[in-house]
């Protein structure tokens, strides 16, 4: 199925880089390298440069900390979100938010998708997206409370789990309006999941795959892979991209990522060689 994510189509084999741009002071990663405006517009246009075709703008680091509600969430974002479409008008400009009040106001900036990495925590997120033809990211979290950590969440089957959430909220996007086409699951590593949970996730991609609808996958830097390699932040790029590979050898669609040069190399060079891509050029022995 084409991919449509907001003013951009994009054919149903491409696979897409997804660059994080935090806009706050207490990242988990950047540790609030990009809290700045300056900085953050610096790097929009470095990804950009980079070959990212999306950048997902946050407002709210994903971990608990001081409560950051609706009016300076937005204060955050919606005029970064303007100041990027005036930047690259061509795009693809994502918001990491679960409320749909900010969803309504990036929206109107000129975002394309919104990001919901809390699962339909609130509701009306879905109505936002389809108010303004955005696209919309499912999530699964089990339930979890935005911004809180997951304590001995037991799943039956956490695959299953994410597949029936995720396609639940899916169908009630497309209810709600949203165009079928703008509709991609997210497993979402480590949200309401420890690090086991994860990683079994990361073996079985291939089955949210087979839904038919687009996957994004939120590797770069997790804790799941921090815990499998026991490994600080800094540190997990070669474990990120081991996963990232598995992701891509399964078909997901969407890298939501720091490094994007280094996960494009890694997903080039796995549909190269599984053959659905050809070699950039190819003159050993014939020549």
């Amino acid at each position: 199925m084409t991919l449509k994510l907001g003013r951009r189509e994009f054919d149903d084999d491409a696979m897409l880089m997804m660059a994080i741009v935090n806009r706050t002071p207490d990242s988990f990663f950047d540790k609030g390298a990009t809290w700045a405006e300056d900085k953050a517009l610096a790097r929009v246009a470095q990804v950009v440069a980079d070959g990212a075709e999306i950048v997902d703008i946050g407002g709210i680091k994903a971990a608990p900390g001081v409560e950051i509600d609706a009016a300076e969430e937005k204060a955050r974002v919606v005029d970064f979100v303007a100041q990027v479409r005036a930047e690259h008008p061509d795009l693809v400009i994502s918001v990491d938010t679960w409320r749909a009040e900010v969803g309504r106001a990036v929206c109107e900036a000129g975002a394309d998708v919104l990001n919901d990495a809390w699962g339909g925590a609130d509701p009306e997120l879905v109505d936002a997206a389809a108010e303004a033809g955005a696209a919309v990211i499912c999530t699964h979290t089990g339930g979890a409370t935005p911004r809180t950590r997951p304590f001995r969440v037991e799943y039956d089957d956490v695959v299953a789990s994410a597949i029936a959430d995720t396609m639940a909220y899916a169908d009630r996007a497309v209810a709600a309006g949203v165009d079928p086409r703008s509709v991609v699951i997210d497993p979402a590593h480590d949200f309401g999941k420890n690090t086991f949970h994860s990683l079994e996730v990361t073996r079985r991609i291939g089955e949210m795959v087979d839904t038919g609808r687009p996957v994004l996958v939120s590797l770069s830097n997790k804790d799941f892979v921090g815990e499998s390699l026991d490994l600080p932040v800094g540190d997990r790029l070669v474990g990120t991209l081991a996963a990232t590979a598995l992701c891509a050898a399964a078909g997901a669609r969407i890298y939501r990522v720091h490094q994007v040069v280094e996960t494009r190399q890694t997903v080039d060079m796995v549909n190269t060689v599984l053959g659905r891509r050809r070699p950039a050029r190819a003159i050993r022995g014939l020549q």
